[in-house]
């Protein structure tokens, strides 16, 4: 009894360490392959600008990989949250508005996704 009292206050202890911070800053990392960078740049300043007129609050940003072996050429999209609640305040207005749908179906014919990603902050 007194070793399972110990493994679940361990386990408690544990994660609340990785327990979410709704403060922290979110990130969401889109990897894409694209043949027309130039066309898919100029479609995500279009969907800046959206993303901005219908309040959202995003910060975008547009890498390329250079250094990144078999990934190497990679655009890699980062949109910063200030938190999780933003973000989940974000997504919920952008997809449901029709404009926003109209554009990332757009988008999809530039680019092909390799991964959707969201990290959260960790900070000491």
């Amino acid at each position: 009894m007194k070793s399972r009292i110990i493994a679940f206050a361990t386990l408690l202890l544990v994660s609340s360490f990785f327990a979410l911070d709704a403060n922290a800053t979110v990130l969401r990392v889109v990897v894409v392959q694209t043949d027309n960078a130039d066309a898919y740049l100029q479609e995500l300043g279009r969907g800046q600008a959206l993303i901005k007129k219908l309040g959202g609050s995003a910060i975008l940003r547009v890498w390329r990989a250079r250094f990144a072996g078999s990934d190497a050429g990679a655009i890699v999209v980062s949109l910063e949250y200030p938190d999780m609640t933003t973000f989940a305040n974000d997504e919920k207005t952008v997809t449901e508005t029709a404009d926003y749908r109209t554009w990332l179906k757009g988008l999809a014919k530039l680019r092909k996704v390799v991964s959707d990603s969201l990290y959260d902050e960790l900070k000491p």
